[in-house]
């Protein structure tokens, strides 16, 4: 098998430069920068379909209905107490690396243990920039503000340590990784978190039947695993793979761009099911979407406005109904 290939506008800056130290001419550098999780591969994946087809031959799919370590399934999700500050966004601005025109205009959020914040508004209002930023995409540039994670300062943060450090984001069009198959995709994502949690990482045959139960819980065919990552899947293939990435990492913020979009009923209902069944009282997730549907599914804490680059209104899930009777028309007069 040739050495594993991806497009270069998912790797590394500097592909296919000399400068990047990850890369060689038979092995480039698979630092992937927008899709989630972002993994640092340094190696060719010269024997992933073998190795997957081995594994797979040797386990059966596993039968339970619940697959994801999770002691939150009742909506209780809050700890007694005060909470953990988990992310502390105040005054981010920021701006097109490119054009320098700004984006995000003063974003202020505070995100703790065990909470579900939406964020909603129109078109081109900011939302997806402000999760991009939040991750490091190269497109864009902080120029004010700060952004605290768990205790320390994203913004000083490559993208590949804010994924190990236990943040996740699901972007809204997942990308193809040609070459790449999904099972090895997996592992390496899973053992570079492990690592820096200071976990053993997985062999083949223990990452299988680590991953066995998350497959279930997605409601996923295990012959997923050996195709290339994304590469010929339908939409709602995509956004069952994004989560199962999310179960896999055990991230502490989960990131979803817009994962209603392009659903039919039963698909948003297993990836709802799934991403339900990964809250704990000790992680969070912060949902971007047009529509009151998915919150139907995924009970939010908090509800936040964005327009022009700002959050102009915060409340409960009230808000989304408001939304749906006014618009965003009404959103603004108040």
């Amino acid at each position: 098998m040739a050495p594993a290939v991806a497009r270069p506008s998912l790797l590394c800056p500097s592909f296919p430069s000399s400068s990047c130290s990850t890369a060689t001419s038979s092995s480039p550098c698979l630092r992937v920068l927008s899709p989630s999780p972002v993994v640092f591969a340094t190696q060719a994946l010269t024997s992933s379909r073998s190795r997957s087809v081995c594994i797979l031959d040797r386990y059966q799919p596993a039968r339970a209905t619940l697959a994801v370590d999770s002691t939150a399934t009742d909506g209780s999700r809050l700890q007694s107490g005060s909470p953990t500050v988990l992310l502390e966004v105040k005054d981010l601005k920021a701006v097109i690396a490119e054009s320098k025109q700004m984006v995000l205009r003063g974003i202020n959020l505070t995100i703790r243990e065990g909470e579900v914040h939406a964020i909603m508004g129109k078109n081109g209002s900011g939302k997806s920039t402000f999760s991009k930023v939040l991750v490091g995409h190269p497109d864009y540039e902080v120029v004010g503000g700060s952004v605290e994670f768990k205790g320390q300062n994203l913004l000083d943060m490559d993208p590949e340590e804010r994924s190990h450090g236990g943040l996740f984001m699901s972007f809204q069009s997942p990308v193809e990784i040609p070459g790449v198959s999904n099972i090895d995709f997996l592992q390496m994502a899973c053992n570079a978190r492990r690592k820096k949690r200071g976990l053993p990482e997985f062999s083949p045959i223990e990452f299988f039947g680590f991953l066995q139960p998350k497959l279930s819980a997605v409601n996923m065919d295990p012959k997923f695993l050996n195709r290339n990552v994304n590469e010929g899947f339908s939409g709602g293939e995509k956004k069952r793979n994004e989560i199962l990435q999310l179960a896999v990492l055990e991230a502490d913020l989960a990131i979803l761009d817009e994962i209603d979009s392009g659903l039919d009923v039963d698909a948003l209902q297993d990836v709802a099911k799934a991403v339900n069944a990964l809250l704990t009282p000790s992680n969070s997730i912060l949902m971007i979407t047009h529509y009151r549907r998915l919150l139907d599914y995924i009970s939010p804490t908090y509800i936040h406005i964005m327009e022009d680059g700002k959050i102009v209104k915060t409340g409960d899930v009230s808000l989304a109904e408001q939304l749906e009777r006014e618009g965003y028309r009404g959103i603004s007069a108040a």
